[in-house]
C-alpha cells in the first residue's frame, strides 16, 4: 500500500480578494433568509414524500427507495446543519441557529455550537497536522477491498451503531459518577436531539404509522447516510497534494443524479467553499463561474464525477 508523507503543520491561504473584486465578493456573500428556508422545507419536503410513498404502497421496493432518498436527505439536513454553523440560513444569525439547530442538527442527533467549534478548526487547519479530519483522509488512495469493507460496514449499520453508542457514552459522563450527575450531563448533551426524535415518532403514531419512524428514520440513519458521508468525505479532501494551497480541498462536478442521492444542497463546491468559508452554499455555483471567468479554476483540484474521485481514492 503506498505510504503518505505526513502533511506540513501549516499552509499559506488562498485570498480571492486578490483576484475578485469587491463587488463580486459582496454579491456571493450575500445571505437570504428565504433560500435557507427553501432549502429546509424542500429536504423535509422529500423525506415526507418518501415516508408517505412507503405508507401507502408498502412493499420491498418502496421501501428501499424511500431509505435511499431520505439516508441522502438525512445527509442534506446534515449539510444545512454545516451551512447553518457558517452562518448562511438566515441573514439574522439568531434565525440562523434556531433553524440550523432545531430543524436540521437535533433530529440528526447533532448540535450546531459543537460542531461549529471543530468545524472551525478544519478551516483553519485543513489538510494538515493540526486539521481534526485529517483522520479523514489520511488513510487514502487504500485498496478496492478497503473501500469495499468500509462501504459494507456503513450500509450493514456497524459505523452507524459504532458512533452512535460512542456519542452516547460520551454523553453520559465517565462510568463511578453519580447516576443523578450522569443523567444531568446526558440530558445537557442529547435531551434537545431526543426531544426531536421523540417528537417525530409521535407525529407518525398519531398518523397511525410508528413504524416509519425505526423503519424510514432510524434504520437509514445508520446505514445509507453513513456511506454516502464518507462517499463525500473522500471526495473532499483525500488523495490531494497537501503542499498545495490552492488544492487543500476538491470541488467534484454533480448531475441531477449525484446531487439527489450523494450530493445535496452543493456540497460539491468544496474548494470554493474552503476559499471563502463565508460564502452561503447556494451561492457556491456562482462562485465558481466567478473562478472560471478569471482563470484560476486551473489552479484547482476538480474532478468530472464521484466515481473518478472513489476510482482515486482505491488506487493503491
Amino acid at each position: 500500500m503506498m505510504t503518505r508523507a505526513a502533511p506540513p503543520a501549516e499552509l499559506r491561504r488562498i485570498n480571492l480578494h486578490h483576484h475578485l473584486t469587491r463587488e463580486q465578493i459582496l454579491a456571493v456573500r450575500k445571505r437570504s433568509t428565504l433560500r435557507g428556508i427553501g432549502m429546509i422545507l424542500h429536504c423535509w419536503g422529500a423525506i415526507v414524500a418518501m415516508m408517505a410513498l412507503a405508507a401507502l404502497w408498502p412493499n420491498p421496493l418502496t421501501i428501499l427507495l424511500a431509505i435511499i432518498v431520505i439516508g441522502s436527505r438525512q445527509l442534506g439536513l446534515a449539510i444545512l446543519l454545516h451551512e447553518g454553523a457558517h452562518g448562511g440560513l438566515a441573514a439574522n444569525q439568531k434565525l440562523n441557529l434556531w433553524l440550523s439547530q432545531w430543524l436540521c442538527a437535533y433530529p440528526v442527533f447533532g448540535d450546531t455550537l459543537s460542531y461549529r467549534h471543530y468545524h472551525m478548526q478544519h478551516h483553519a487547519h485543513a489538510q494538515t497536522t493540526q486539521d481534526p479530519d485529517i483522520v479523514l483522509s489520511a488513510p487514502f488512495p487504500t485498496t478496492r477491498a478497503s473501500i469495499r469493507r468500509k462501504l459494507v460496514r456503513d450500509l450493514t449499520g456497524q459505523t452507524g451503531f459504532k458512533q452512535r453508542r460512542a456519542q452516547i457514552a460520551a454523553a453520559l459522563g465517565r462510568p463511578g459518577t453519580p447516576f443523578v450527575t450522569r443523567l444531568w450531563m446526558f440530558a445537557g448533551s442529547m435531551g434537545r436531539q431526543l426531544f426531536m426524535n421523540l417528537l417525530l415518532l409521535g407525529i407518525l403514531t398519531a398518523a397511525g404509522h410508528w413504524w416509519l419512524y425505526p423503519l424510514l428514520w432510524i434504520l437509514p440513519l445508520l446505514t445509507w447516510y453513513q456511506a454516502v458521508t464518507r462517499i463525500r468525505n473522500i471526495a473532499e479532501h483525500a488523495v490531494l497534494p497537501h503542499a498545495d494551497p490552492w488544492r487543500v480541498a476538491r470541488t467534484t462536478r454533480a448531475g441531477w443524479i449525484a446531487r439527489t442521492f450523494l450530493a445535496p444542497y452543493y456540497v460539491n463546491y468544496h474548494a470554493e467553499h474552503h476559499f471563502m468559508l463565508y460564502v452561503p452554499c447556494y451561492r457556491l455555483k456562482t462562485l465558481h463561474r466567478l473562478l472560471v471567468d478569471n482563470g484560476i479554476v486551473d489552479r484547482m483540484e476538480i474532478q468530472p464525477g464521484y466515481r473518478a474521485t472513489m476510482r482515486m481514492a482505491a488506487s493503491a
